[in-house]
């Protein structure tokens, strides 16, 4: 398979961002004719950032499977698709093929549909990373129903939010995963979630761990005995549903500032053609490279760069079930030396816990199949960008840093690998048909250079590109409110950037109450919550601080009255691990504080607000800049906390 639109040198880059930008629509509609469409569009863009109302290649007719399965079919066929890694070392590998992969596709679609599910409906997929996963997201999109996929980490709670957000009818699950040494009871978890639930109608669970499970008779069945029935029917080829450009092909949720999760939704054409273009340009994708992209398909980098980008551009995509550091820190590289991966697409938190081991798990690997590396959901700090670059690219593979958002679907700047030079902890280039702008609190853009010589703002984008958020699901307003009425007729990326003379970017993170912890995003408010529903608990604040792994720690202060706080019945230990528990139970354990000191106040104005800039700078150790402290209500608060600091 070629790609006529992918870029070959420096020159090539300026020349088709500056076409990107002078003339969008007749670039994107270049690039969208190597694509298979029942109907071509009408009109490559209708947008405006007001309402916001976006669409691309209107009136187009298409079904994303046909362009990542269907079209391979007579060339490539035999290729593998995907290859499977299970957490075990010592299970077998699975690949399957293009065939088998539309095979397994069209078969699972006719269990959709056997099982009720129709073009529109909303169908929560909650699994390990199994190849399944990846079957069940496909026939979703085959026929139509728009799939929600939900991070196997999260509480029964936040999928019970979820799922009454999306007023999901069906669920896909497991009846259990594999991560590293634990065994994640997904199908009880799914169970507890479905506690007063009227709207599913089925539950289709998929054996992975042969782990017991609760099965409801009418509600639920199994993946095993659905496909037995289709395969005894015969059936070997579902025809794709054809969908309008404009037609809503997932949700996903992200965290946010105000504690309720945004259900972030994407369309058909517009998404499938940015990540498919942004994918085969910042990897410099050849289509006989194994690509590893090591991120779970319940966050958006997995969403596109495992399954629709690599497969919609005919590659091969290697998926992984279990972590870096299961059963030893050499997991990633014997992976590598084994598959002869070519691409290594992976985490900054990722890095940095393997580097935390030494060289020793990295000596004795081979890994010069490898080309290029990447990075994804969060900044890279120098230390580890040398690290990955020196020890595992031996100075001979191009690091890609890339930025981009749930909200935007793919990549929007990095450099390209071997196009565009890289500099460590710099995001660096905008992509094709990306606009960036750095404005000030007032909306003004910047243009004045700081005493660095940076440009320095909050970071926003000034017109549309394709796979640009269409709407938060089942809330329009929130979308708007959230992305598009900060600053007049810009996206706000709710990130700070700073812009050297160059014209490249380095991000320096959220601007507002949503933490970067591992890649995933936290809202800080969605924390407190939690904290707050122990029974002890009064009142909570939370920051993010530097974390040496993580990236950043969240940090949480508490005001505790409950019985321990006599110490009568425990220590103060105890109750932070009840605490603990309580964020994991409503929210999962990816949100559990690293520190918690109990405080007896908070720092507030006069008004009630918090004073969260002075709680970063204690959290942070910055106890010599807290800055002017007499508006405070009690400033005397800010002493204690000082005291206390862990």
């Amino acid at each position: 398979m070629s790609y006529p639109y992918q870029i070959k040198n420096l020159e090539g880059y300026q020349e088709a961002y500056q076409k990107s930008i002078q003339d969008p629509d007749t670039f994107w509609g270049e690039v969208a004719t190597h694509f298979t469409w029942h109907k071509k569009w009408d009109k490559v863009s209708a947008w405006n950032f007001k309402d916001p109302s976006i669409q691309w290649f209107v009136g187009g007719k298409l079904n994303i499977t046909e362009n990542c399965l269907d079209r391979h079919l007579a060339t490539m066929g035999d290729k593998p698709a995907i290859i499977w890694e299970p957490n075990d070392p010592g299970e077998q590998h699975r690949t399957l093929t293009y065939k088998q992969l539309h095979l397994k596709v069209c078969q699972f679609a006719q269990v959709l549909y056997n099982n009720g599910v129709k073009k529109g409906d909303r169908v929560c997929i909650y699994m390990g990373m199994i190849p399944e996963l990846a079957i069940a997201v496909l026939a979703c999109a085959r026929i139509g129903a728009i799939h929600s996929v939900i991070f196997g980490g999260f509480s029964a709670q936040s999928i019970a939010d979820r799922l009454d957000d999306a007023k999901a009818n069906f669920i896909i699950t497991c009846d259990g995963a594999f991560r590293g040494a634990k065994d994640i009871p997904l199908k009880s978890v799914i169970d507890d979630a479905l506690i007063g639930n009227k709207n599913i109608q089925r539950v289709i669970v998929c054996t992975r761990t042969r782990t017991a499970v609760s099965m409801l008779q009418g509600r639920d069945v199994w993946w095993e005995d659905e496909i037995k029935k289709v395969e005894t029917e015969g059936i070997q080829f579902v025809p794709a549903e054809v969908m309008d450009a404009e037609d809503p092909l997932f949700i996903l949720y992200t965290s946010g500032s105000t504690g309720k999760p945004k259900g972030v939704v994407h369309t058909v054409a517009g998404y499938m053609v940015y990540t498919n273009y942004t994918f085969v340009n910042t990897f410099n994708y050849n289509p006989d490279d194994l690509f590893f992209c090591t991120a779970d398909i319940g966050w958006i980098t997995g969403h596109s760069y495992i399954v629709y980008a690599p497969l919609s551009a005919g590659g091969t995509s290697m998926m992984f079930e279990g972590i870096p550091t299961f059963p030893d820190a050499g997991r990633f590289w014997n992976i590598i030396d084994k598959f002869k991966v070519n691409i290594l697409y992976t985490a900054p938190t990722a890095i940095r816990s393997l580097m935390s081991f030494g060289l020793a798990p990295v000596q004795g690997h081979d890994l010069s199949s490898l080309k290029v590396l990447g990075t994804v959901g969060e900044p890279i700090n120098e230390e580890a960008w040398n690290w990955y670059n020196e020890q595992i690219g031996k100075n001979k593979c191009p690091i890609v840093d890339t930025w981009f958002q749930t909200e935007t679907g793919g990549i929007m700047i990095s450099n390209m690998a071997g196009i565009t030079p890289g500099k460590a902890g710099w995001a660096t280039y905008p992509m094709p048909g990306v606009e960036l702008m750095l404005v000030d609190d007032q909306g003004a853009e910047i243009t004045n250079k700081d005493e660095e010589g940076m440009y320095r703002g909050n970071l926003c984008i000034k017109q549309a590109w394709p796979s640009t958020i269409r709407t938060t699901y089942g809330d329009h307003e929130r979308c708007r409110t959230n992305y598009f009425a900060t600053y007049d007729n810009l996206y706000f990326t709710g990130d700070g950037a700073f812009r050297n003379e160059a014209g490249q970017f380095r991000i320096t993170g959220r601007v507002d109450d949503v933490l970067n912890v591992s890649g995933h995003r936290i809202g800080t408010a969605e924390v407190e919550n939690a904290i707050n529903m122990h029974a002890g608990v009064v009142e909570s604040a939370v920051v993010g601080y530097p974390h040496d792994i993580k990236g950043q720690g969240i940090y949480a202060y508490v005001i505790y009255t409950g019985s321990h706080a006599q110490d009568t019945h425990g220590s103060a230990e105890m109750i932070r691990k009840d605490i603990l528990q309580t964020v994991t139970r409503i929210i999962g354990p990816i949100a559990k504080p690293d520190k918690i000191q109990f405080v007896s106040g908070l720092p507030k104005t006069r008004s009630g607000k918090i004073m969260r800039r002075i709680l970063r700078k204690v959290a942070e150790g910055e106890l010599n800049s807290l800055g002017d402290t007499s508006t405070l209500l009690d400033p005397a608060v800010v002493d204690e906390i000082v005291k206390g600091v862990i």
